[in-house]
This record gives C-alpha cells, structure tokens and sequence, in this order.
C-alpha cells in the first residue's frame, strides 16, 4: 500500500511552510535580540531584525509576482540572500556572547531548512508560476 501524498491548495503566501517557518525564525530572532547590548541597537540587533524578516518580505513579493518565473525566481534568491545574512549576523552575535551555543545552532539549522525549502522551490517554479 503506497502512501499519498497530501496537497493543500496554496492561497497566501502565509500558506507556504517556507513563509511560516521564516516568520517563526524573525520574530524569534526579535525576542532574543532585545537583550543584546544598547549600543548595538543601530548596528547588529537592527541588522539582524532586518535580514530576518527580509526573507520574508522577499517571499511576499515573489509570490505576488509569481507569473514572471524570472522574477519569482529572482526574489527567492533574494530571500535566500537575507537568509544567509541572517546567518552571519548570527554568528557575529554568538562570537560576541550575546547569545548561546545551543541559540545559534538552533536557528542556523533552521536557516539552512530555508534554504533548501527556497531551493526546492526555485527547482519547481514551474508549478507555482503557473498562469
């Protein structure tokens, strides 16, 4: 007996595993990084919020435009881009002990499911650019 596979229809872009695992991981990353240090308000807490829910904002806007695959595309690299900020500036912050070992691993393995969850969908953009 062969297992079937489940398909949801797809209405919002807040339906996407993606979308929800990217806003879990920003607002996530809101809560740990108002203990960091006020005077890295302008620098590293306010770059990280940013690339966090860039990811995102990248998201929304390539399903919006999802009937240019080019374009939808484009802005799945982007998110992907944002991601991979993200991870750095998390880095700078467990180098600089704002946060923990076990933090950072936690959320740099959740980037790195972004990523292949962004990847995946770059390699089936056929099937959500559909006209």
């Amino acid at each position: 007996m062969g297992e079937e596979k489940e398909t949801r229809r797809i209405n919002s872009v807040r339906d996407l595993d993606v979308y929800k695992l990217a806003f879990e991981s920003a607002m996530e990353i809101f809560e740990i990084s108002k203990g960091f240090p006020k005077e890295e308000i302008y620098s590293l807490t306010d770059q990280m919020r940013r690339s966090s829910r860039s990811v995102c904002v990248n998201l929304a806007e390539g399903w919006r435009k999802r009937r240019y695959k080019a374009v939808f595309v484009n802005k799945l690299t982007d998110a992907a881009q944002e991601a991979a900020e993200t991870q750095t500036w998390l880095e700078f912050a467990l180098r600089c002990k704002y946060i923990s070992n076990e933090t950072f691993t936690m959320l740099d393995e959740r980037y790195e499911h972004i990523f292949a969850k962004l990847a995946t969908m770059e390699r089936k953009a056929d099937s959500f650019c559909k006209g």
